[in-house]
């Protein structure tokens, strides 16, 4: 038997000692990846007017805006699968089956290549069609189109990356997942004023340049995570006979992975829906929209990166039959993940003037940001538990309830009260009030369902008592 397999520090070191250590490098590197989301969006906003258009910036940022549902739909297949790569192989080493463990890894791997296929149509032929339902500006639509054309096309980086970075995650070396993310992020953040603005001799590309930034620092991180797996991950068996999808495995992959891409998916949905909803109010609103979730991704994505330590170990320890330590897993990953949300809270209710001013809005776009951030924000509170909880939900196979929890966090509540307040009168004030509400709502059915989860999965397990 695998040496490391036996002595894995999911199932040997204390569980806040190993959540820490596996949760502390995964939240740095999502937090530099929330930063090169912001530094993208500032850069894009200072693009300069030119050939006529007023407001370039803005209108690019607005641009940005419409673009986003897609790439989180990109990020839904990518990081869904891996969800259940991670999980599924967590539990087979945790159940010492090598086997299984290839087999998973695998199969990730060639639903990645089938998930980028998908995609690189639909940058091919798609992408205008898409852009133009959210808007009628002509410079708007341009700006969009030729965006999300790039990063469709080139999507391969960031769908590979999202299945090489689990596979990392999922046996505990979540350092070499940061690196990757890390190298990815900074060569973004190097390339998008050289080709936004065309520093060094090269050609001002503006929106595209910023395209071309974000597909190239991608690819960067999906090659440094593909050398980092096959030369460190010695206890998955490498090799193409595991490329083979086979039913079986593909079925529990997408068990476990299946709700977390329809939760990613239902981002991407929300967000489609609510620039819809928004443009009714204003085209600062949607503008501001943009904005304030740019910035919410860089304390969200701590929560995210948390929750991605929060499920291997609880799935691991859940394959090893330990009730006691699947239990201070879920502790110990609620009380983490409550720290990150509250203290995003305190700075978003303090900074958020100064944070928004960066971008060189118009005045009216950044009031309304400024509004959105600290009303939103009081949602965090909940936020934290619906995140966490969602992370023992996948590591459990309770997939069901995380779609639920999901769909009253992302559809259910705030679709129709978005809709319903965009029409009072004081639209503009009232419809940053759906986003918190949705989160109340959704953290009362989180803990219902945790509770039987308990009941049912955690009792009856060695220690579950």
């Amino acid at each position: 038997m695998n040496k490391e397999m036996t002595t894995n520090k999911m199932g040997a070191e204390a569980v806040p000692k190993v959540m820490l250590n596996m949760g502390i490098p995964i939240i740095l590197s999502m937090v530099l990846q929330a930063c090169y989301n912001i530094v993208d969006s500032m850069f894009v906003a200072r693009i300069p007017d030119a050939d006529g258009i007023v407001n370039a910036g803005e209108c690019a940022v607005n641009a940005l805006t419409l673009a986003f549902p897609v790439q989180m739909l990109m990020v839904a297949f990518g990081i869904g699968t891996g969800v259940g790569v991670n999980a599924l192989l967590a539990k087979s080493l945790g159940q010492r089956d090598e086997e299984k463990a290839a087999k998973t890894a695998g199969n990730g791997v060639a639903l990645a290549l089938i998930i980028y296929a998908v995609f690189l149509l639909f940058g091919l032929f798609g992408v205008k069609a898409y852009i133009g339902s959210q808007t009628k500006d002509g410079v708007i639509l341009r700006m969009g189109s030729s965006y999300l054309s790039i990063c469709s096309a080139a999507s391969f980086g960031i769908i590979m990356f999202s299945i090489y970075e689990k596979l990392l995650q999922a046996t505990g070396k979540t350092v070499y997942s940061t690196i990757a993310q890390v190298s990815g992020a900074v060569v973004n953040i190097i390339l998008d004023p050289i080709m936004i603005f065309g520093w060094f001799g090269l050609p001002a590309t503006g929106i595209r340049g910023a395209a071309y930034a974000t597909v190239l620092g991608q690819v960067v991180s999906m090659l440094i995570a593909m050398f980092l797996h096959y030369r460190k991950n010695a206890e998955i068996k490498p090799g193409i006979r595991y490329l083979k999808l086979e039913s079986g495995i593909v079925k529990e992959i997408y068990v476990i992975g299946l709700p977390a891409i329809i939760m990613q998916a239902l981002m991407s949905l929300m967000t489609y829906s609510v620039n819809v909803i928004f443009a009714t109010v204003s085209q600062a609103a949607v503008t501001a929209y943009g904005i304030f979730y740019t910035i919410q991704q860089f304390i969200f994505f701590a929560g995210f990166g948390l929750r991605d330590a929060i499920t291997p170990i609880v799935s691991f320890n859940y394959g090893m039959g330990s009730g006691k330590r699947v239990k201070q897993g879920i502790f110990y990953g609620i009380l983490y993940t409550e720290v990150i949300m509250l203290a995003g809270l305190a700075g978003l209710e303090l900074f958020a003037g100064p944070l928004i001013g960066l971008f060189a809005m118009s005045e009216e776009t950044e009031v309304l940001c400024v509004m959105a951030a600290r009303i939103i924000a009081a949602g965090f509170l909940f936020a934290g538990g619906n995140i966490a909880i969602q992370g023992v939900f996948q590591a459990l196979g309770c997939g069901f309830y995380s779609l639920i929890v999901s769909l009253l966090r992302l559809c259910i509540v705030v679709l129709p009260l978005a809709w319903l307040f965009a029409r009072f009168g004081n639209a503009a004030v009232m419809i940053w009030w759906a986003f918190p509400i949705a989160e109340f709502a959704a953290i009362l059915a989180a803990v219902l369902f945790m509770l039987r989860a308990n009941k049912r999965i955690i009792k009856p397990m060695k220690g579950g008592h």
